[in-house]
Parts: C-alpha cells; structure tokens; sequence
C-alpha cells in the first residue's frame, strides 16, 4: 500500500465513457458557482453560495490547497463541469471515503455513477484498498441510489452525526468490500 498519495496523482486523470475526472481548476469557477449557488442542489451538504468570490475562495482554500483525491466531474462532449468528487483514503485500516456534488440539472443521467465507478476501480484495482465507503444524510435518497448502483450495501444509520447547515442530521453509511466488488465485475464482463 506503499505511496498512496503517488498513485493518487499519477490518476489525478481518469476518462470513464462520457466523462473525464481532473483537478478542479479556477477555469471552473463558473461552472461551479451554477450549483454552489443552487439551494436544490446544495441542500444535504452546505449553505449555497452567495457570489462567485465564494466559489473562487472555496476552490483555492479547498481543491487547490489540497487537490489530492479531489477531482472535477467534466463532460467529455462540451468540457463543461458539472460536479466535484472526492476520494479521501484512510491507509491505517486499508479504506477510503467517497463523496460527491452534482449540478442538479445532471442529475438522474447515470453521471454520479460513472464518476463513481472510476474512483471503485482506482481505489481497488490500482490502490488496493479493502473497502471503499460513503455516508449521506438519509433524506437524499437519490444519493444512496448512486450508492446501490455501484454496488454499495448499507451498514447502518449513524443518528445526529453530521453538522449541515446548523442542524444534526442522521447519516447512512454503504459500504463495498474489494471482494463484492471484484465479483461484481467477473459478472459484467
């Protein structure tokens, strides 16, 4: 498990079907802003964005400062960014933490599950890791949906564990082992 962070990098470049995974750039500022700023979007994760500022200051402080794991959701068609998702490892117990935003207006189209797929394979293929997991408030079911499309079993609800936006909220944890996913793939190819 050796260089973790090497790895990361050297895959900081991923290109599934439809789309491309790369570091977030202030070139996506705009892009971003459109759902930073959208309330819909935004609902289950923080307060939205008031101006552009805010998105340049949270892309310098956030994507930038520290870019490791941390990609741009791209459409390979019209370049155009429509989301951000993260990947965050935790090497002492071989797991690491998947999570992800989504321009509303892209949603439902099979994109957060196609940058999710590439994250699984980075993560058991090229990482080597055991498990991958990702928490979200129980009340965005679309996002465990994403979930359970890639193969992700619940393991529980973690009551008023998340601060959003002033409030404690209950989070549900799904979960894939290195084994469930490799099975999974033996049966689609």
């Amino acid at each position: 498990m050796g260089n973790i962070n090497t790895l990361i990098v050297e895959h900081s470049q991923m290109e599934g079907e439809r789309i491309l995974l790369r570091p977030v750039s202030f070139e996506d500022a705009e892009d971003m802003f459109e759902y930073t700023s959208d309330e819909e979007t935004t609902r289950f994760l923080y307060a939205e964005h008031k101006d552009l500022d805010q998105t340049k200051n949270f892309i310098a402080n956030y994507f930038i400062k520290e870019p490791i794991g941390k990609y741009a959701i791209v459409l390979k068609d019209s370049n155009k960014m429509i989301g951000a998702i993260e990947f965050r490892v935790h090497e002492y117990n071989h797991s690491g933490e998947l999570g992800y935003t989504m321009n509303r207006h892209y949603w439902g189209k099979g994109y957060a599950t196609e940058a999710g797929k590439l994250i699984l394979d980075l993560a058991f293929n090229i990482l080597g890791l055991e498990r991958v997991f990702a928490a979200y408030e129980v009340k965005n079911a679309a996002s465990g949906r994403v979930l359970e499309r890639l193969g992700m079993k619940c393991e529980g609800i973690l009551r008023k564990s998340e601060m959003i936006k002033g409030v404690l909220v209950d989070s549900a944890y799904h979960s894939i082992l290195k084994d469930e996913y490799m099975l999974s793939r033996k049966k689609e190819g």
